[in-house]
């Protein structure tokens, strides 16, 4: 139930977060939003590093296969794209063609066994859930 309710915040805050950077990207520029994006997310972890988790940071050098860390770089091309479709879609269209990518392709990453993900066998309801959420696309529109 935690998770669930986790979730629902984290898309929620995604959806508020895509709407302030597009405004933000109007009144500067795409790389400045970013950047400041990214820049505040870093601050933000260094404070709740301290406050909170103190686990070693020296053991992200330690972290393998080293393309685990490209995380970073894609949040900044996340960033980047979200402003770009929500400006280009509005909030509503450009979450939905959102989130209903990130079932397609996590479905994907859990069913194949990608990036160190627990390969999980195939599901024909998993499957219609995401047809579904196709679907849902089609209806949007």
């Amino acid at each position: 139930m935690w998770g669930f309710l986790i979730a629902l915040v984290s898309g929620a805050l995604m959806s508020i977060q895509g709407v302030l950077n597009t405004e933000v990207t109007k009144q500067t520029g795409i790389w400045v939003s970013a950047g400041w994006v990214q820049l505040t997310a870093f601050l933000t972890c260094v404070v709740l590093w301290f406050w909170g988790d103190r686990s070693p940071a020296g053991a992200i050098l330690q972290v393998r296969p080293l393309y685990m860390l490209a995380g970073g770089v894609i949040g900044a091309f996340i960033t980047y794209t979200v402003i770009k479709s929500m400006d280009g879609l509005g909030p509503a269209k450009a979450t939905l063609l959102i989130v209903v990518t990130q079932i397609v392709v996590a479905y994907g990453i859990e069913l194949f066994g990608f990036f160190g993900v627990e390969k999980a066998p195939f599901e024909w309801k998993k499957l219609f859930g995401a047809l579904i959420a196709v679907a849902g696309i089609i209806v949007f529109n």
